[in-house]
């Protein structure tokens, strides 16, 4: 059951994974593939800003967007930012990526491939997913510098969109156990995590939002 205390919890866990950072001009903007096409309409609307002189989508497919997006994530994102107004020469696509990880890897290499030098980034995520991905940065590309946006939304207001609160909650929960375990596993930086979220979480957990609980 979604009590009040149930959306107090899950709306203190939504603060914390956004970064809360202002965008700014950055050498070239990431939209990473995911099931929500909001990432590519959000980084759509930041180039057109002139944020960025460049945008790369990353990611292939996952079990959660093979049969939304069947010709890949990044594809996807490309077509949906090119209706939004965003050149096909302002656009690099990365399709292979399965996970965060080789999103910021394979991004890196394709832009070293295309010799371009590239010392900050405007890494676009779903939003509750902006402090694992600035962390996963940090891990596998540490020079560069990272601000990190994702749509200009609430929490009620997402998960409305989705339709599936209960869904929300469980990856609002999924996300942090993961900036819990994976520092260890060499995946991502350690972020620190303020008691009352760790609260929150532990009583989120404890009520069955366990769905996207893995590793």
């Amino acid at each position: 059951m979604i009590t009040d205390r149930v959306r107090a919890d899950a709306r203190r866990l939504w603060t914390y994974h956004r970064m809360g950072h202002t965008p700014r001009p950055c050498d070239v903007l990431i939209g990473l593939g995911s099931h929500d096409i909001g990432v590519a309409e959000t980084a759509a609307a930041l180039y057109l800003r002139g944020l960025a002189p460049l945008v790369l989508f990353t990611g292939g497919n996952s079990p959660t967007t093979r049969q939304r997006m069947p010709r890949g994530e990044a594809v996807h994102y490309r077509e949906r930012a090119r209706e939004l107004g965003v050149p096909e020469e302002a656009i690099l696509t990365e399709r292979r990526a399965s996970h965060t990880g080789e999103n910021i890897d394979f991004s890196r290499s394709l832009l070293r491939e295309a010799g371009l030098a590239v010392s900050s980034v405007l890494l676009v995520s779903k939003p509750y997913e902006e402090r694992r991905a600035y962390a996963t940065v940090g891990r596998r590309w540490p020079e560069v510098t990272v601000v990190s946006a994702s749509a200009p939304v609430t929490y009620e207001g997402y998960a409305a969109s989705l339709g599936d609160e209960r869904l929300v909650i469980d990856m609002l929960v999924g996300t942090l156990h993961r900036l819990l375990v994976y520092p260890a596993k060499g995946f991502v930086v350690a972020m620190p995590v303020p008691e009352e979220v760790l609260a929150a979480f532990e009583r989120l957990r404890a009520a069955g939002f366990t769905s996207r609980i893995t590793g």
